[in-house]
């Protein structure tokens, strides 16, 4: 079964990276969670442990506050950021990969209402080609020259849409399909997601009325068709990504409030979600047929006692017949996909707390940990423990994104160019981790 599911992920992976567009080599990290939106450093090379002194970066530069990770390609960096002072404002900058210089940076005034954790933008900028997509907190959708930073075409979605705003704001971060860019924007008269044309911004499509999640969509397989998978804030919902027709959907209505904010995981014909509040849930995906149907799910009877996997902002790992994953206060778990069982479970990698977070990313047959105090670790993860091989300090906590326990670094890390590149809200750092 293992060995049946590898196997599936690695031609989905191949067929996927074409769908999407991006055309992304190994050594690049496009988007939300790398060149296949599925969490995997396929990059060789790269240092077994971390030196007993202290890495010293290749370059560091400063940026201001915001939850979105960097991403790399055509030897750039991109990442956004929001200023308060002297007015309020969105950023979109653009650094040099290997120098960190600053190459362009767009700045538009954008102000927070009724948004909740102001720190800056949540989404990750998207490389298509030669251009850059950025979708900003309150709904400013901009596509740019990815090597010049010119404006090629702006969509202010709150005001043409009607955005029914999540309390924490938009941030899915956009998907690329096709010569389609897409996005959940939890709009008006049935525009929940949303499909423009990449080049001229003109919309191709909307589709379903749900209120939006901060849930990034992805591409998949199933039954010999190309599906658009979105958790949005009240469904998981598989769609024809050319044409928006949904072509199945399974109720996940929230029992407080829309808190849907990790990325759905994937292996073989089984999806699974996990919320902080809501539990997990398991879709099985029939193999022949766009159908889906729920398979188990379970929540706990509060936040701390909790059941299977609740996780407030990190992306669990879906490895074979086992998910890795952070709970509501930091705690790692492993979990049997079959039936929700808890195999493990483990406080070594972040501390206790609240919302603790841990970005998980696979590199060959190891895991590289981001944990919201700064740490970077290797580690090995099985369904026999957690097993941790070296740690370092790459990046210090601030007090913007969470004004507790001494700040947090929420954002996620992009692995391009063996490097690692991280960001806090003042600066962002890249260190070469390239085997010597």
């Amino acid at each position: 079964m293992i060995q049946e599911r590898i196997w599936q992920g690695l031609v989905l992976s191949c067929c996927l990276g074409l769908l999407q567009g991006t055309i992304a080599t190994a050594d690049e990290w496009p988007q939300w969670r790398g060149p296949e939106r599925d969490g995997v450093w396929r990059e060789t090379g790269i240092i077994k442990a971390f030196p007993e002194k202290p890495m010293k970066p290749l370059w560091e530069m400063p940026i201001a506050g915001g939850y979105s990770s960097p991403s790399v390609a055509r030897d750039k960096v991109y990442v956004t950021d929001r200023l308060i002072e002297p007015t309020q404002e969105e950023r979109i900058h653009c650094f040099d990969r290997k120098t960190g210089k600053s190459l362009w940076t767009h700045a538009y005034e954008c102000i927070y209402r009724n948004v909740g954790y102001q720190a800056g933008p949540r989404a990750s900028v998207l490389i298509v080609e030669d251009r850059a997509y950025a979708l900003g907190t309150m709904g400013d959708f901009f596509c740019l020259n990815a090597d010049t930073g010119k404006v090629l075409w702006h969509r202010p979605l709150n005001e043409e849409y009607g955005i029914r705003m999540p309390i924490w704001g938009i941030a899915a971060s956009p998907i690329a399909y096709e010569n389609l860019v897409i996005v959940q924007i939890g709009g008006q008269e049935g525009s929940c997601l949303v499909a423009f044309d990449q080049k001229s911004g003109e919309e191709v499509w909307r589709s379903m009325p749900d209120e939006a999640s901060y849930s990034a969509p992805i591409l998949i397989e199933q039954a010999g068709e190309e599906v658009l998978v979105c958790w949005t804030g009240e469904h998981i919902a598989g769609l024809d990504p050319a044409k928006g027709t949904v072509f199945w959907k399974v109720p996940f209505p929230p029992k407080r409030m829309v808190i849907s904010i990790s990325t759905p995981v994937v292996s073989g014909n089984m999806l699974f979600v996990t919320s902080f509040y809501d539990g997990s849930k398991m879709v099985e995906l029939s193999p022949d047929k766009l159908e889906a149907k729920e398979k188990w799910h379970f929540v706990g009877p509060n936040e701390r006692r909790t059941e299977a996997l609740q996780s407030i902002i990190a992306t669990p790992v879906f490895e074979g017949d086992y998910i890795y994953g952070v709970d509501s206060y930091g705690q790692l778990r492993c979990l049997s996909a079959e039936t929700g069982e808890r195999i493990w479970e483990s406080q070594e990698a972040t501390p206790y707390a609240r919302w603790s977070n841990i970005h998980i990313v696979k590199q060959e047959d190891r895991y590289w940990l981001f944990n919201e105090r700064g740490d970077l670790i290797i580690a090995q993860l099985s369904p026999e423990g957690y097993q941790e091989i070296s740690r370092t300090k790459v990046i210090e906590p601030t007090t913007i994104q969470l004004n507790q326990r001494g700040g947090v670094c929420w954002a996620h890390p992009a692995y391009a160019h063996r490097c690692v590149f991280v960001r806090n809200d003042e600066k962002i750092i890249c260190y070469d981790l390239s085997k010597q």
